[in-house]
C-alpha cells in the first residue's frame, strides 16, 4: 500500500514535470498534452513492471517460508512418532527433512528397530523419501 501510494505521487510530479516543461516552450497545446500522456504512459509502466517484481518476489519468499516451515512440521511428527514407540525412545536417533525428504541418522541396536524408524517416518503426510543412514550398534 504504501509502495502504490509513492508510486502514484512518482507518476504525479513526473506528469507536472513534463507538463510544465512543454508549456514553457512555444509548442502548441496539443504538443503539451501529447508530451504529458507519454510521461504519464512511460511512468505507469514502469510502476507497473516494479510492482510485478516486487509481487514475484514476495511471492517466492512466502514459498520457501512455507516450505521450510512443511519442513520442521515434518521433522517434529517423525521425531514425535518415534519416541511414541517405547521400543525405540531411548534410541539417539537424528531427523532432517529437506524438501520433504528425511534423512535418518545415529545407530539402532536391531536391524527391525531400524526398519521401524524407517516405516514410521514414511507414514508422515509431507515425506517425500526417506533416506535411511541408521546405522547398527
Amino acid at each position: 500500500m504504501y509502495r502504490m501510494q509513492n508510486a502514484k505521487r512518482i507518476v504525479l510530479i513526473l506528469v507536472l514535470l513534463t507538463g510544465v516543461s512543454a508549456c514553457s516552450k512555444q509548442n502548441s497545446a496539443e504538443d503539451a498534452g501529447k508530451k504529458i500522456d507519454q510521461a504519464a504512459e512511460t511512468a505507469s509502466n514502469k510502476i507497473g513492471e516494479t510492482v510485478d517484481k516486487v509481487d514475484k518476489s514476495i511471492e517466492t519468499q512466502t514459498a520457501k517460508t512455507a516450505m521450510a516451515i512443511d519442513d520442521a512440521t515434518v521433522t517434529t511428527k517423525v521425531k514425535a512418532a518415534i519416541f511414541a514407540e517405547p521400543a525405540l525412545k531411548s534410541l539417539q536417533i537424528g531427523v532432517d527433512t529437506v524438501d520433504g525428504v528425511v534423512t535418518l541418522t545415529g545407530s539402532v541396536d536391531t536391524e527391525q528397530n531400524s526398519e521401524r524408524v524407517k516405516t514410521l517416518a514414511e507414514a508422515v503426510a509431507g515425506v517425500k523419501h526417506v533416506d535411511n543412514q541408521l546405522r547398527l550398534k
